[in-house]
């Protein structure tokens, strides 16, 4: 069925194509070719695709020819508009003419009237010479050379009077020439001023299409600078976003599960010594994340080997008020004061490697044997409210606490590795997994580095001894203190 309507398509243009007296042959030609034609073959079907393609271009072509046709009447309707403007800008400038002309007839007219006057005159002057004459006849003889005389005055006077006339024609005509001239001078005058006028217009045009070239060029400029601009802000954005993980921080109720720990941004550093401010540092951040929610909060300690007992009963009772679960996390060594703050939280982690080292409070007293005593007894009393306690959670007297000490030690420092330390109750879980989800910035983006295992902002300052042995000087204590640290090689001082 396709193939014939495509052979009827063929013919039927073929039919349109052909001449007006053939087109009721080529119709039943048509029709012939339909009813005898069982089957098409190749070439009546590349006919029939070639008749429909040429179909298809000529519907175009009409299509192309009908927009021509509307942008030359465009074109045409554009042009009888500025012959319109052409011919009223001539009408003005024939107007102009014609005022002229009608400036010069009135001119004429007023010097023909003055010529009618004199001839008036003449006239006048001619009848009074014949008057004159007449009465000179009837004089008598005696005044017949005065009639002669006045006759020659006459003529004389006549021949004035044609040589005043002459000369009065020949100053109008050279008048009418003047204005004549000076009409024909003004009419080259504004067709000048129209040429002048038409090339000032195209040249204001010239301009004006300058001026289009150069404002496109500069949005094309303005475009370039943008995408520049655009580039520069993506590249910038681009940096700063790769200063950052750009993922949350993960928040559970349960941070410790199958031996794995999720730390969130809720995150307290307490590195190296324990001294005045230290308390401060991390008290405040305990109330500000409660003032947040009650998620929990973690004090991670990488090493501290301990220090002021104030310092850290403070961090302590922070720790015990505080409406969110808090865990310490400690993840090389703790030690003296950092070891009590440990095993006395509620919720503490340590890796199976990390070093949990307990000990007796020591420490130096200065003064006479009053002073002494009574700084013997202020120790004792700082033993009391830390070593019970201390002794309690790990099921032990105080005294027995103390002989285990040495048993393990010759020295009384007691450390023990994580796992071992959890036996002892000096932690509450070992950890094989710590994940830090809190740490979304690039720590090369941070700044200068700090010290190793400090905590931000209570940096000390090492120094060399005259043995040239390494050290550093820690803060005066606060009164009634005293520092709980473990200090083997006297580096602290």
């Amino acid at each position: 069925m396709k193939t014939e309507h495509l052979i009827l398509s063929a013919a039927l243009l073929c039919c349109a194509f052909a001449l007006p007296g053939a087109a009721e042959e080529q119709q039943v030609t048509a029709k012939v070719t339909m009813q005898a034609a069982p089957a098409p073959s190749p070439e009546q079907t590349e006919l029939a695709k070639l008749t429909a393609e040429n179909q298809l271009a000529d519907q175009r072509l009409k299509r192309k020819l009908q927009q021509i046709n509307a942008d030359k009447e465009e074109l045409k309707a554009q042009y009888e508009l500025e012959i319109q403007k052409q011919k009223a800008k001539t009408a003005e400038l024939e107007a102009e003419l014609a005022r002229t002309a009608a400036e010069n007839r009135l001119a004429e007219e007023k010097r023909k009237l003055e010529i009618s006057k004199l001839e008036t005159e003449y006239q006048k002057l001619a009848s009074q010479n014949k008057l004159a004459a007449e009465q000179a006849k009837t004089l008598t003889t005696a005044q017949g050379d005065e009639l002669q005389k006045l006759t020659l005055e006459n003529r004389l006077a006549e021949e004035k009077n044609k040589k005043l006339m002459s000369e009065l024609a020949l100053r109008i005509a050279t008048l009418k020439a003047e204005n004549d001239l000076n009409a024909e001078q003004q009419r080259s005058g504004l067709l000048a001023d129209s040429k002048e006028k038409n090339a000032i217009e195209l040249a204001v045009k010239r301009l004006d299409l300058e001026e289009r070239k150069l404002k496109i060029e500069k949005m094309s400029l303005d475009a370039r600078m943008s995408k520049l601009n655009s580039d520069l802000d993506l590249r910038l954005k681009t940096a700063e976003w790769k200063k950052e993980s750009n993922t949350e921080p993960i928040y559970t109720d349960k941070p410790f599960q199958g031996r794995k720990l999720i730390i969130s941004d809720r995150r307290i550093s307490l590195n190296g010594p324990i001294f005045t401010g230290v308390a401060d540092y991390i008290t405040e951040r305990i109330h500000y994340y409660n003032n947040i929610s009650t998620q929990p909060i973690f004090i991670v300690i990488d090493m501290s080997p301990g220090g002021s007992l104030m310092e850290g009963y403070r961090i302590l009772k922070a720790i015990q008020a505080s409406k969110a679960p808090i865990s310490v996390v400690v993840k090389s060594y703790a030690a003296s004061m950092a070891a009590i703050i440990t095993t006395l939280a509620d919720k503490s982690y340590v890796y199976p490697n990390a070093i949990i080292m307990h000990h007796q409070m020591a420490g130096g007293i200065w003064g006479n044997m009053t002073r002494l005593k009574e700084q013997l007894e202020m120790a004792k009393e700082w033993e009391r409210r830390l070593w019970i306690p201390l002794s309690r959670k790990m099921g032990l007297t105080p005294d027995e606490l103390r002989k285990k000490m040495y048993e393990k030690s010759s020295d009384g420092d007691w450390e023990e590795f994580g796992d071992k330390a959890v036996e002892y109750k000096w932690a509450g879980s070992v950890v094989d997994e710590i994940e830090e989800t809190g740490i979304t910035k690039n720590p090369d983006e941070k700044g200068p580095v700090r010290g190793p295992n400090r905590t931000p902002g209570f940096e000390l300052e090492e120094k060399l001894d005259e043995k040239g042995q390494r050290y550093v000087s820690l803060p005066r204590l606060e009164p009634f203190d005293f520092y709980f640290i473990y200090n083997p090689d006297r580096y602290y001082r």
